[in-house]
């Protein structure tokens, strides 16, 4: 049983006193079954004194004990029961398309922000072919679906805990309460010989056999990438049977044998499909009629208005069954308490020196600060987490990304809120 005085926050207020945490087992649910988290002889949990960062936005430093020195890290506590506080997809404009979190932040006028999901960085497994800097997870932005998962053997990122897929993401619903959900695609490409199955949105990576849409929210970036790697093997060869139709006004304008490049204009679809989604592409003639549709659909009740991926680490109150204990690395994550009035956005420092969490220690720290669902975000060298000084007009990156300096990103976590 852990004994000591737990961090409390609640509605966008941490207690404002330095805190002490002793705790005699292990850090994720005071070493609950299953937790993942690693033995240690005592971890501390200071925090220091909290910020008013804006209406109903608080930020809070801390520094952790851990087996392998300190972990130090920043924290966002977000009242989103206050009508004037918010959160909505960062971006940078195109799904394919990368900028720092601090930019992101400055152009859509966010108080704060953290980044958001693992990314298509580089293709060193298929040399020649264009890195789409594109994210793993569905995204949602002011309720418009942005993109659809890539496959689960395709998502970069650390391996994904048991029971948890790619299509799992942090969202805010109609409610406007934060929530842990999973958006599946359902579409469909109507053509004169029936209904094909849609299988991507504006995806780095398709299902094998599948047929996928790229519309102007995708970017200029190159689709060659959609068309590489298996479900299964993301390094596994780009595939040579592909077919990329371009429908404008709901009909068939262009036929062609490999994916494009160059940004879809408005009123304009793209499909890309490989094996045998491009070959039911094949049978199309330029002129035919095609109706595309797609939605994401959630499991949660009611649609979402803002999503981002991540994978959960904790739900319930419990750290999920079987997270990596082993590798320590710097890290981002969004926990939600308060029946989902409260949002937590936490980074840690980069800075050398200091350490880094394993998923099961970041699971424990997450319950600490009174999360009851969290998921892990991008970490390493995308960490960061950016704050607007009270009185100022520019968004400042706030821990030490481990690059040292920030890297671009393909989206965040946005917070909007009245400024002090």
């Amino acid at each position: 049983m852990t004994a000591g005085v737990i961090v409390r926050q609640r509605f966008g207020r941490v207690r404002a006193a330095l805190t002490v945490l002793l705790a005699a087992g292990a850090l994720a649910g005071g070493g609950a079954a299953g937790g993942g988290s690693a033995a240690v002889s005592a971890d501390v949990l200071r925090t220091g004194r909290a910020a008013p960062a804006a209406s109903g936005v608080t930020y809070t430093q801390f520094s952790m004990a851990v087996a392998r020195g300190i972990a130090r890290g920043h924290l966002l506590t977000v009242d989103l029961a206050r009508p004037d506080v918010s959160v909505d997809l960062l971006y940078a404009g195109a799904v394919g398309a990368r900028k720092a979190v601090s930019e992101m932040a400055g152009t859509q006028d966010a108080v704060a922000g953290v980044n958001g999901d693992f990314f298509n960085i580089t293709e060193g497994q298929h040399p020649g072919v264009e890195p789409t800097g594109a994210s793993s997870g569905p995204a949602i932005a002011a309720g418009r679906p942005l993109k659809s998962a890539v496959p689960d053997g395709q998502r970069f990122g650390p391996a994904l805990p048991p029971g948890t897929t790619a299509e799992d993401v942090l969202a805010v619903g109609p409610d406007r309460r934060a929530r842990l959900d999973r958006l599946s695609l359902r579409g469909s490409v109507a053509t004169p010989d029936g209904r094909l199955p849609l299988r991507g949105l504006n995806l780095y990576a398709l299902p094998v056999d599948g047929i996928g849409a790229y519309t102007p929210e995708w970017g200029t970036t190159s689709r060659v990438r959609a068309t590489c790697g298996t479900d299964t093997d993301r390094a596994a060869p780009c595939s040579k049977d592909t077919t990329e139709v371009t429908v404008r006004g709901g009909r068939v304008e262009k036929i062609a044998d490999v994916p494009g490049r160059g940004g879809v204009p408005e009123g304009s679809t793209v499909l890309v499909g490989r094996e045998e989604g491009a070959r039911q592409l094949r049978k199309l003639s330029v002129g035919e009629r095609v109706r595309v549709t797609d939605r994401l659909v959630g499991q949660r009740p009611g649609p979402a208005r803002f999503a981002v991926g991540g994978f959960p680490v904790l739900r319930d109150g419990a750290p999920l069954p079987g997270l990596d204990t082993v590798a320590s690395a710097v890290r981002t994550a969004a926990g939600v308490g308060g029946d989902g009035r409260v949002l937590y956005l936490l980074a840690l420092d980069g800075k050398k020196g200091n350490a880094g969490l394993t998923i099961g220690e970041l699971a424990g720290l997450m319950t600490r600060i009174g999360a009851r669902d969290a998921v892990n975000l991008d970490g390493g060298g995308s960490s960061t987490l950016v704050l607007r000084e009270p009185g100022s007009g520019a968004a400042t990156v706030r821990n030490h990304p481990s690059g040292g300096a920030e890297r671009p990103v393909p989206n965040g976590i946005g917070v909007f809120a009245q400024r002090l």
